[in-house]
C-alpha cells in the first residue's frame, strides 16, 4: 500500500502526459499521409476489394523531391531595389508582399542539359526540333572576333556547365513543360503501379491523385525570383527582424569577398568597368570573359548558384512599368495586360488604334532579372528590372525553372 502511494504522483504524472500527446497529434485524427481505413464522413472503406466501385487511396509521403530543386520557404518580402534608379524609370517602388514556399533550380539551366533536350526533341518531329534550337547567332559581332562561341559554346564538352543562352522566353516555357513530362515518366515507371507504368510508357498523363508525380516545372514569377535572389533568411535576427537589407545576393555592399583565403575575390561574374570582363592576365579575378561554370561562385544563403551575374534569367511576368504597385500582395504576378484599359493615364501598350503614349512595351514583353557577364554590377541587386521581347534571345540571358510546393499553406 506505501508503495502504491509513493508511486501515484509518477503514475498520475504519466497518464497526463499520455493524455497530452494524444490531444497534439496523436488522437488519431487523419492526415494526408495517414487518412485512415475509412471516410470520416461516410464511414465508407478506402481501397474496398469487395467493392465493385471502390474509391482507392493511394499511400502518401509528401510531394516527391525533384532533381537539382531546392526548397525555398516563403516570408515576407520587399519587393524593389535599394540601389540608386539611375535610369529614372520608377518601376521597382518598393512593396511588400508575401510570397509562398516553392522550389528553384540550384543552377541555370545548362548546355548539357538542353542538348539532352533536343535529343528528345527528334522525337517530336523536325519541325519541334528546329524549333527548340538555340539562335547561336547571338554570339556575333561585326567587329569582334567572337566566331568560336558561335560553333562551339553550346555543343563543345567544355561548355557543358555554362549556362544555356540564345534562349527565348517561349523556349523556355516549352523546355519546363518537356521536363515536367519527361520526369513524372520517369517517376511514374520508378514508383507507379502496374496501370501507371502503362500509362507512362504509352505517353499518357498520369494523374495527380496518384501522389508520385511533381507539379508542373516552370518560369519562376518575378516576386519568387527576387525573394530567392535576396536570400534574406540569412540575415534574421531575433523573432522576425532583419537589421539590415541586402543590396546584392549576399551581405555587404562590396562585390569583392571580404572573407577568407578568398578574400578580394569577387563573388559574381560580371563586367567590371569599361573593357574589363576578367581582370588582368596572371590574375583573373572572376575568371571568366564570357560565362563560366555554373557553381564557380558561392551559393547565397537559400543554396542557389548564380543569382547574380552569369547569366541574367526569364522570369515568368508580363513587363508593366506599375507591376509592384499594381500586384496582388500575396504571390504576386503579372500575367498579362490587365488594368491596362484601368490606367489613369490611358496608356495603350501596343495598340495599333491608339496614336496616344505608344510604347514598345506588349502583352509578349517579358521580365529579365540579375545581371549578366556583359552587365556593370548595377544589374546585380536583384530588384532591378529589364524587359525583351518574348521571342527575342541574347548572349547574355538564361533562365531556370521553379516549381509550387503542392499540399501546404505557407
Amino acid at each position: 500500500m506505501n508503495n502504491l502511494k509513493r508511486f501515484l504522483p509518477l503514475l498520475l504524472c504519466i497518464s497526463a502526459g499520455i493524455v497530452l500527446l494524444s490531444s497534439c497529434g496523436g488522437s488519431g485524427r487523419p492526415t494526408a499521409a495517414d487518412p485512415g481505413k475509412e471516410s470520416t464522413k461516410t464511414w465508407l472503406t478506402y481501397n474496398d476489394k469487395k467493392s465493385d466501385n471502390p474509391f482507392n487511396v493511394r499511400d502518401f509521403k509528401g510531394q516527391p523531391e525533384g532533381p537539382d530543386l531546392v526548397l525555398i520557404e516563403g516570408g515576407r518580402h520587399v519587393l524593389g531595389s535599394y540601389e540608386e534608379d539611375l535610369l529614372q524609370s520608377r518601376d521597382n517602388l518598393e512593396r511588400t508582399v508575401t510570397v509562398a514556399t516553392f522550389y528553384m533550380d540550384e543552377t541555370e539551366v545548362c548546355n548539357i542539359h538542353w542538348l539532352e533536350y533536343l535529343h528528345f526533341a527528334l522525337d517530336s518531329g523536325q519541325q519541334y526540333y528546329e524549333a527548340a534550337l538555340p539562335d547561336t547567332t547571338v554570339w556575333e559581332a561585326q567587329l569582334a572576333f567572337n566566331d568560336p562561341y558561335v560553333d562551339h559554346y553550346l555543343r563543345y564538352p567544355g561548355f557543358r556547365y555554362h549556362p544555356t543562352v540564345g534562349i527565348t522566353w517561349r523556349q523556355a516555357r516549352d523546355y519546363s513543360q518537356w521536363r515536367t513530362d519527361a520526369t513524372n515518366k520517369q517517376l511514374a515507371i520508378n514508383y507507379g503501379e502496374d496501370d501507371e507504368v502503362a500509362k507512362a510508357e504509352a505517353g499518357e498523363r498520369i494523374p495527380l491523385e496518384s501522389g508520385i508525380v511533381l507539379p508542373n516545372y516552370r518560369l519562376p514569377t518575378e516576386a519568387e525570383w527576387e525573394y530567392a535572389a535576396q536570400a534574406m533568411i540569412g540575415l534574421i535576427e531575433y523573432d522576425e527582424m532583419h537589421i539590415e537589407q541586402r543590396l546584392y545576393p549576399w551581405d555587404g555592399h562590396s562585390t569583392r569577398n571580404p572573407y577568407g583565403r578568398r578574400q578580394g575575390d569577387f563573388l559574381a561574374n560580371f563586367k567590371r568597368g569599361r573593357g574589363d570582363y576578367a581582370g588582368i592576365g596572371g590574375h583573373l579575378n572572376d575568371g571568366a570573359m564570357i560565362t563560366t561554370y555554373v557553381y564557380e561562385n558561392p551559393p547565397n544563403d537559400f543554396g542557389l548558384y548564380g543569382m547574380a551575374g552569369n547569366v541574367s534569367e526569364w522570369v515568368w511576368d508580363v513587363y508593366r512599368p506599375l507591376s509592384f504597385s499594381d500586384m496582388d500582395d500575396l504571390n504576386p504576378v503579372r500575367r498579362d495586360g490587365f488594368l491596362d484599359d484601368a490606367s489613369p493615364w490611358e496608356y495603350v501598350y501596343d495598340s495599333p488604334e491608339s496614336s496616344q503614349f505608344q510604347t514598345f512595351i506588349s502583352n509578349k514583353t517579358r521580365v529579365y532579372k540579375g545581371g549578366s557577364w556583359k552587365d556593370v554590377a548595377y544589374w546585380m541587386a536583384p530588384g532591378t528590372r529589364r524587359y525583351l521581347e518574348e521571342d527575342s534571345a541574347t548572349s547574355t540571358i538564361g533562365f531556370r525553372c521553379a516549381m509550387i510546393r503542392a499540399g501546404k499553406s505557407y
